[in-house]
This record gives C-alpha cells, structure tokens and sequence, in this order.
C-alpha cells in the first residue's frame, strides 16, 4: 500500500467533507457567519490543533497554494482597470497610502519599535479582502450601486498594493533589488498575454476555432486562462515574489485581453473559474488557513486579538470613511451610512493577511503565534464587518414579481 498516497487523501478527504458542510452551515445562518468564516473553523477543528484528523501534506500544501492563487485570479478578474485610473481609483490609491502610513506608525508603537515587524502589522491591517466580499456584495445586490463600486475600487487597491508592499518591504533582497524583480515582473505579465495575442490577431481562422471550441469539451479559453494563471505564479516564485501578486495580475490582465474580444465571454470565462475555484481549491486554502491556528495560543493572547482588530478598524476602515466625508473622492455616496458601510467593507481583510503572515513566519520576522492571532483577527474582520455594513445600509429594493 502507499502509505504516502492513503496520508494525502485522507487529509484531502476531511478537507472536501468540512467543505461541503461550510456552506449548508453558511444558508442557515442565513450568511451572516460567511462560507470562509466556517472553512477557517472547521480548519482548526480538523487540524493539528484541533482533532488532528488533517494535516497539511506536501500535495495539501501544493493545492493550498494552487487555491489562492485562483483566489486572487477572481479578484484580479472582478477589478476594473478603468476604474482604476479614473478619478474616485486615484483617490482610492491614496487613502490606502494613507492607511499604510498609519498601520505602520501605529504598530511602531505596538512593537516597540521593531520596524519589519511593523511592516507586518502595517501591510496587514491595510488589506481589503475582495475576493471574499464579492459573494456577499453579489448576494445583496449591491455590486452596481455606488456603494458596490466603491468596495470594488478600494478591494483593487487594497489586494494590489499590500501585495507590492510586501514584496518590496518583507523581502530577504534589498529594496531597489526587489523593485527591479517587480518591474522585470510587470515586463513579463504584460508580454505573456500581448505576444499571444498579436499571433491570434495574425491568425483570425485560429481565434474563430479557439472561439468556437470554448464551449466543448477542450474548453481553449478557460485552459488559456489557467497557463497564465500558473505562469504568472510560476514567475513570481522564481523571482522569490509573492505567489499571490502573479495570480492577481493574472486575472487582470485575463479579463482585459478577453473583454477586449468579446465582454460577454469575459463573463463566462469567470464564472468558469469560478466553478473550478470554489468547487475544491479555494476552499482547500481557507480550511488549511484555519488548520495553521492554534486556537489555544490565540485564546490567551485575546488582548493582542482583539487589538488587531481594533487597530485594523481604525487605520484601515476610519481613513476611508473621513476621506469620503471630507474629500472629493468621486464616488458617489452621499449618506453617511453609506460611507460607514464602505469603511466596515474596506477594513475586511483576511486572505492578504494570510498571505503576509506566511511570509513574515518563513522569514522569522514573527512567530506563529502573533500570525495565528493576525489570522483571527482577519476571520473575525469577515464574519463582523460585512455584518455591520450590511446593517449600516438598507437592503437594494428587489423587483417586485406583479406585472402590471
């Protein structure tokens, strides 16, 4: 028997069987405890820390990292480039400059002055977990009001730019090394998808049948999407980059090139990797996160927990609500609870947290005691924060079923 082949898909098995629960969990609730929130705790039930009934193999570890990266490809597929570079996008990119000066400056006075620790602390308590909120954004119906829009502009930035952050500040390189790595990145990101694309240009009869065989058993565009997707990754690990910033960059450039043939495919594409992503692999990250946290440890550093959260709120959450109120920042809210429901949405932060934490542990720049406690703190920023914006602002009216 192979020993090594029956340890990975038990661990596996747990991990689909805890998945499959979460989300009948998650409609009982009536979602207000979020799908992720009860991946992360059936993580730590099922793992070392728990029950120990998982544990987080190489073959885990390899589909964990597969996961978040089809995590950040969706949000990288949901971000609007335009958007971006628009006015109220600017403005979005400077409230999180904002926000990561104070993350910092606070936590110099957390940690005592230790400056990469309050890097950690900085970059982490900045972050706006996108690809979370965009099923509850799409469950409400707020995704094509101002309010949805808005989230949509500060989650880009805010998944985009801690990602930088981190490479640039939590590298083991110096800082203008890691830069050149970036731009060099950037270079390769955008060649991989306009080189094909000039040779599909050139060869119209080839992008007709590409076209006309997304649909059919070879799925071209969808399997084009995912060579990006690893490439991108691919490419970021060799540059001793974040995983994370390949994947993201890859949805981005994906949607536009697609968007760009046709807006409609675009769609079907993302949905696509939607039903790949949510069916196995993005659940597999969020349980293995929970499995990483010992709930013991977190339980008697609460203090440190709830300041987490706390500071995530204020430097994060308060920044953008103030700005909104007192600063043209173009978006197109006008009620105060608005811009506190945008604050509540923009300090939800959990993947990137994840995603810092794990880089800060390999590094020795924290334990993985204070990163189980960041963890949590991003856990609980997702299972109160959408809450309290949910409740902040009134539901959008539904269309009424009566034709007249």
């Amino acid at each position: 028997m192979d020993h090594a082949l029956v340890e990975n898909l038990t661990s596996v098995w747990w991990i689909v069987l805890v998945a499959a629960i979460a989300p009948v969990l998650a409609l009982v609730t009536r979602r207000y405890v979020p799908d992720v929130v009860w991946l992360l705790v059936f993580g730590v039930v099922i793992g070392p820390h728990g029950f120990a009934l998982a544990e987080q193999t190489e073959a885990v570890g390899f589909l964990r990292e597969l996961g978040m990266g089809f995590l950040f490809l969706l949000a990288g597929f949901e971000v609007s480039t335009s958007d971006m570079r628009a006015k109220q996008g600017r403005q979005a990119a400077l409230t999180w400059v904002i926000c990561a000066v104070l993350g910092v400056i606070a936590a110099l006075f957390i940690v005592a002055g230790d400056w990469q620790v309050a890097v950690v602390f900085g970059i982490a308590s900045t972050s706006t977990a996108l690809g979370t909120l965009l099923p509850i954004l799409k469950d409400s119906g707020a995704t094509t009001t101002p309010l949805g829009k808005a989230v949509m502009v500060h989650g880009a930035y805010g998944e985009l730019l801690p990602i930088v952050a981190m490479s640039l500040l939590l590298s083991t390189r110096g800082t203008w090394l890691s830069a050149g790595l970036l731009v060099a990145f950037a270079i390769i990101a955008v060649a991989s998808v306009v080189i094909p694309g000039r040779v599909f240009r050139r060869v119209p009869l080839l992008t007709r049948a590409l076209g006309g065989a997304a649909n059919s058993t070879m799925q071209t565009t969808m399997r084009m999407t995912v060579v990006l997707l690893v490439t991108l990754m691919l490419v970021t690990a060799v540059f001793e980059l974040d995983v994370a910033l390949g994947a993201f960059a890859a949805g981005i450039l994906a949607n536009a090139a697609i968007k760009a043939i046709d807006a409609d495919h675009a769609h079907e594409v993302m949905h696509k990797v939607e039903i790949v992503g949510f069916s196995l692999l993005i659940p597999v990250f969020f349980v293995t996160s929970g499995m990483s946290i010992d709930i013991a440890e977190v339980v008697a550093k609460w203090p440190m927990l709830l300041g987490v959260v706390g500071m995530i709120a204020v430097v994060r959450g308060l920044p953008i609500v103030l700005r909104e109120a007192w600063t043209p920042t173009h978006s197109g809210l006008t009620s105060t609870r608005e811009r506190i429901a945008l604050g509540f949405y923009g300090a939800t932060g959990l993947p990137i947290i994840v995603a810092v934490t794990q880089v800060a542990v390999s590094s020795e720049i924290i334990t993985s005691t204070t990163a189980s406690v960041m963890v949590t703190a991003g856990a609980i920023t997702v299972l109160v924060f959408p809450i309290a914006a949910r409740l902040a602002t009134p539901s959008p009216a539904k269309p009424s079923a009566r034709s007249d």
